[in-house]
């Protein structure tokens, strides 16, 4: 992109008061930003009104530095660039949703936002350990089927979501809510990197220096679900940001999906509430692959080495079911001794089958 170009789409993006909404009426009336800031005050006013065509007229604080700033950061790394409104590059699905945003910036293999088959996995930032399990495990058969996880390397379910995938040597793409200078949160810093490393992407319309401000995230889960044919929860509390990106989904007409979970979990209350108001039920990868009509090259969740060795008519696990014990009352179920218990419970442990959890309770961990 010229010097030029850039400077004013930057200087679109930064002007005080010019939101999503007012940058597109602007670019829709008047054309592209150079064209934008070479008119009139009164052009501007009958496009914008007054108070927002004076912001426009003068050149926002800081402007210089955050040009130097970006220009520097895109010719540090080919990887790096800026896809406007209107290029060809732009993502045709974004373009269908209502809020589409101005100007993205990408890290990583941009060309993934056209990929035929892109799917989001959300949830919760808090998992059960069966709800991280079922995330990691959906991403990582979705991504041999050859599908492209999308979620918002958050905490919990999103973070296992881009592992799974990328655990399948699968593409996925991050989209965050901060400026791509910075990696929230800090500790999935060694995650992003592995993600552009493996031609994946992440993907931001904030500015470079943007912090992660609270009202940026459900803003960015409509991206999520624009860049999706489909979005599963995997786990969500009723209030959980993952609900705006399932109805966001909705209504753009894409396909939810959403795993059930014990009645007893306040993590899969989101998730049950979803299906009550028409989101599909998911047991298996396989569920979400028929309806999206995707063939499979191969079987999907071949049994692990664990569970050939183990079976899944151990007594031990059955006992165990599917919601968090207690070790009395499996002690109670089972009638082992502590010793043994432990014993046995420590080598399922080892062999991924069981998860310890927060109280001393345990969990049965499941595959997808």
């Amino acid at each position: 992109m010229p010097t030029g170009e850039l400077a004013a789409w930057l200087r679109l993006l930064l002007t005080p008061g010019v939101g999503r909404d007012s940058a597109r009426k602007l670019l829709a009336a008047l054309g592209p930003p150079e064209t934008i800031f070479a008119q009139t005050r009164p052009v501007l006013h009958a496009v914008v009104g007054p108070r927002l065509a004076e912001a426009l007229l003068v050149e926002p604080e800081g402007f210089a530095d955050a040009l130097a700033q970006l220009k520097a950061w895109l010719d540090a790394d080919p990887q790096r660039q800026l896809i406007p409104l209107g290029d060809p590059a732009y993502p045709a699905d974004l373009l269908e949703t209502a809020d589409p945003p101005v100007l993205l910036h990408a890290l990583g293999d941009a060309s993934l936002m056209q990929h035929p088959r892109r799917l989001a996995i959300v949830g919760s930032r808090n998992p059960t350990a069966q709800g991280a399990d079922n995330a990691r495990q959906f991403a990582r058969a979705l991504g041999e089927a050859g599908v492209c996880v999308v979620s918002g390397l958050a905490l919990g379910v999103d973070g296992a979501a881009h592992e799974g995938a990328l655990d399948a040597g699968a593409p996925t793409i991050a989209v965050v809510g901060t400026g791509l200078d910075r990696v929230y949160p800090k500790r999935h810093l060694d995650l992003a990197r592995r993600i552009v490393a493996q031609q994946g992407l992440i993907l931001s319309e904030y500015p470079l220096g943007t912090p992660p401000l609270a009202p940026h995230f459900p803003l960015r889960n409509r991206l999520i679900a624009g860049l999706s044919q489909g979005t599963l929860v995997v786990e969500a509390a009723l209030q959980s940001g993952s609900l705006i990106t399932a109805r966001m989904a909705a209504e753009q007409g894409r396909e939810v999906f959403a795993i059930p979970g014990s009645i007893h979990s306040p993590q899969a209350r989101g998730c049950h509430a979803l299906i009550r108001q028409g989101a599909k039920l998911v047991e298996s990868a396989q569920d979400i692959l028929e309806d999206l009509r995707i063939a499979t090259p191969t079987a999907l969740a071949p049994a692990s080495d664990a569970d050939t060795a183990t079976g899944p008519d151990d007594p031990l696990l059955a006992a165990l079911g599917f919601d968090p014990v207690s070790l009395d009352a499996l002690q109670a179920r089972t009638g082992l001794d502590t010793a043994t218990l432990q014993t046995r419970l420590l080598e399922l442990e080892l062999d991924g089958l069981v998860a310890r959890l927060p109280g001393g309770l345990l969990q049965r961990l499941g595959t997808a």
